[in-house]
């Protein structure tokens, strides 16, 4: 018994400080042995690319870091679309806000922000958890990255019937849909129109996000619908509607590649054109065609949240908070105020709403504060693309780059590779690749929860 127990001791200690390495170098710590009255109140607000990338890299030494989101995990955003079919499991993308190294407990607030007083410093709040909680928080340096809403453009059904891809949330709504139609489709009162519409998926939108969801849902079929729902295989149909050319922002040859690929598919369609009307069992286009369908997932553009709407500050056309070079607020006088990722634009700057482009004004705000920002030390922000990637199916992808432009099986094992390495912690690179390895032996788990 006592050996049992020594070698229980032992390995606790050495499960303690293989966690304890791993942890370190994810986050700066810092001991309560710091100064704290030499230390500046950074509040952040949010916990997406930008916001977290802020979160990682900035000084603790420096500063009290208070982070206020509705949301307590960072998501790897690249891989949402693999989550919807089983691909990857939800945890396997998200990573605790917690596990960032705060200086106190107290410095996380699953919390939304109502309003923003630059006079006074100080930003209101309101609990998600309990809405009574109404609370103020002073900051000396605050960080705005709220990021987006999907933009529905005023298409009426949209918000209402559609199914949008941005949160572990909506990747669970269409995970459950899709498995609730296919199980519905072989109901014996069910007949073979209503059948066919169940099992009808149209994707609005041909970015990367629609695309790579028509991906994987192109793989679910091929691969496991073939073996768990045979005689359905047939009714099964996918609609990718977008108005102008897939992939545009791609290289003309990756986005025309991409297209063929996807024509070439059985019961898969490419329509060029505009929905004006979503019911809950069918899309109308333009021309007045209506599409019976079962499920549809929204994938255009953004639009600024509430706070980012309501914030009485300079904005640009499309409603971004306007910033300068430097990623402060506009016509702020404090210049204590910054902006960051999908909720801002930078003056006289045209960049994507893309995660590279949010992590790495993370980044460099973070190097901005932690000179004590030193504008001549640090310089503007400056942005060059590392390139785009974009899954499409059948374990081939796209990728265009500053140094090449490839595609086929090579490009699917570069958007892998390059995603792998990007993940935010040891943990999420040891379970992907394990998702991943499970998916190919065992196919994907179909169980539906709610």
């Amino acid at each position: 018994m006592a050996m049992i127990t020594r070698v229980t001791y032992n390995w606790n200690i050495l499960v303690f400080g293989i966690r304890s390495v791993l942890w370190r170098q994810n986050v700066k710590y810092t001991t309560h042995s710091d100064v704290a009255k030499k230390r500046k109140k950074l509040v952040i607000m949010g916990t997406g690319w930008s916001s977290y990338s802020v979160l990682k890299s900035v000084d603790k030494k420096l500063y009290d870091v208070i982070v206020i989101s509705p949301r307590n995990h960072f998501l790897f955003t690249p891989l949402l679309a693999s989550t919807t079919v089983g691909t990857l499991e939800f945890r396997s993308i998200m990573e605790p806000i917690r596990n960032s190294g705060f200086r106190d407990s107290t410095h996380f607030h699953l919390s939304y922000a109502t309003k923003l007083d630059t006079e006074k410093q100080e930003l209101y709040c309101t609990s998600v958890l309990m809405p009574t909680i109404k609370y103020a928080v002073s900051y000396d340096k605050l960080v705005i990255g709220v990021g987006a809403f999907t933009n529905t453009f005023g298409v009426p059904g949209v918000a209402e019937h559609a199914f949008f891809l941005k949160e572990i949330a909506d990747a669970r709504r269409i995970r459950n849909r899709i498995l609730c139609n296919f199980e519905l489709s072989v109901q014996p009162t069910i007949d073979a129109n209503e059948s066919t519409r169940l099992l009808h998926i149209v994707i609005v939108g041909g970015g990367p996000t629609g695309v790579e969801f028509g991906a994987e849902l192109y793989d679910f079929v091929e691969q496991d619908v073939v073996r768990l729902y045979r005689e359905q295989q047939k009714n099964v149909k996918v609609t990718l509607i977008e108005s102008n050319k897939i992939l545009s922002s791609f290289d003309a040859r990756l986005s025309a590649y991409a297209e063929k690929k996807i024509q070439q598919r059985k019961g898969f369609k490419l329509i060029q054109s505009t929905v004006v009307e979503v019911t809950p069992d069918s899309v109308k286009l333009q021309d007045g065609s209506v599409i019976p369908c079962g499920l549809v997932v929204w994938s255009t553009g953004l639009s600024p949240r509430e706070f980012t709407r309501t914030l009485n500050c300079v904005k640009n056309k499309g409603g971004q908070i306007l910033t300068d070079q430097f990623l402060r607020v506009k016509d702020e006088p404090s210049k204590n105020v910054f902006a960051i990722g999908d909720c801002s634009g930078i003056e006289n700057m045209l960049l994507p709403c893309t995660a590279q482009v949010a992590e790495r004004q993370g980044r460099y705000l973070s190097k901005f504060l932690n000179s004590g920002c030193d504008e001549d030390k640090i310089g503007p922000f400056k942005f060059e693309s590392l390139g785009m990637l974009a899954y499409i199916g059948r374990y081939e992808g796209v990728s265009d780059t500053p140094q090449f432009k490839f595609k086929g099986v090579p490009s699917w094992f570069l958007w892998r590779s390059a995603y792998l390495t990007r993940l935010g912690s040891w943990r999420l690179r040891m379970q992907v690749p394990l998702d991943w390895t499970k998916t190919l032996l065992f196919g994907r788990d179909i169980s539906r929860f709610d």
